[in-house]
C-alpha cells in the first residue's frame, strides 16, 4: 500500500533528506526528523518556511501535488509588516505582476494570530514602530517564493510564513517536527485539457469540364 505522510516542519530545515549545499556547511534536513525509506516530498517548502510537507512514497500522487497544472490548493498563514488596505488585499485577489508574470487571482482575508501559534526559533525580527498582521491566503500555482514575492508587490514584506493546508490536508494537531499518516481522502483528479479538434479532410477540386 502507497504511504503517505504529513510533517510539520519547522524553520530554517532544508525540504530534503541529504544536503547539497556547500561543502563544509551543516544545514538541518528531513532525516532529522522523518526514517522512513521510500518517502519524498511532493513538491517544497523554503528553508525559512514552516509548515506542512506532504510526503509520500506514490509518484503519481507525488506528481499531482506538485506539478502546477493540477491546481492543488495550498493555503498559507502569513504575518506581514504594515497593515494592509482593502485595495491591497484586492490586488490579490485579482492578481499581481511579478517579474515571472501575473499570478493567478487568490482568495485572501484576514485573521488572527492562530490560536495554536508555536514560537519560532530564532524568533522574527519586528520594527516596534512598525505595526504587523496575520492573513490567510489560499493560492493554486507553485512559483518559487510566490507568497513573499506577493506581499512584497503591494508593499507589505512577510515576516513569517506557514503552510497551513495542501489540498485535503492540513496542520491540525501536528506539532513542529512532528509527522503522522495522511488521513484517507479522496484525491482530486487532473484537470482534463481539451482534446484537439479533428481536422476535416480537404476536399480535393473538381477537375475543370
Amino acid at each position: 500500500m502507497p504511504r503517505t505522510i504529513l510533517f510539520n516542519k519547522p524553520f530554517d530545515v532544508l525540504s530534503q533528506f541529504t544536503d547539497k549545499g556547500t561543502e563544509g556547511t551543516s544545514r538541518r534536513t528531513l532525516s532529522e526528523f522523518i526514517d522512513l525509506p521510500g518517502v519524498y516530498a511532493a513538491g517544497r517548502l523554503d528553508r525559512d518556511s514552516e509548515g506542512l510537507l506532504v510526503l509520500t512514497d506514490d509518484g503519481g500522487l507525488q506528481q499531482k501535488i506538485a506539478h502546477p497544472r493540477n491546481k492543488w490548493p495550498k493555503t498559507y498563514w502569513v504575518q506581514v509588516e504594515g497593515i494592509p488596505s482593502d485595495a491591497a488585499l484586492d490586488l490579490l485577489r485579482k492578481g499581481v505582476e511579478l517579474k515571472d508574470g501575473r499570478t493567478r487571482p487568490a482568495e485572501v482575508s484576514r485573521m488572527e494570530e492562530p490560536a495554536a501559534l508555536w514560537p519560532r526559533v530564532p524568533p522574527i525580527r519586528v520594527r516596534k514602530s512598525v505595526p504587523d498582521c496575520w492573513l490567510k491566503i489560499t493560492i493554486s500555482e507553485g512559483r518559487n517564493r510566490q507568497v513573499r514575492r506577493m506581499t512584497a508587490a503591494i508593499g507589505h514584506p512577510t515576516l513569517r510564513l506557514i503552510r497551513y493546508a495542501v489540498g485535503p490536508w492540513t496542520l491540525d494537531g501536528l506539532l513542529p517536527g512532528t509527522w503522522n499518516d495522511a488521513p484517507p481522502h479522496r484525491i482530486p483528479p487532473a484537470p482534463k485539457t481539451a482534446a484537439p479538434k479533428a481536422r476535416r479532410p480537404r476536399r480535393k477540386p473538381r477537375p475543370s469540364k
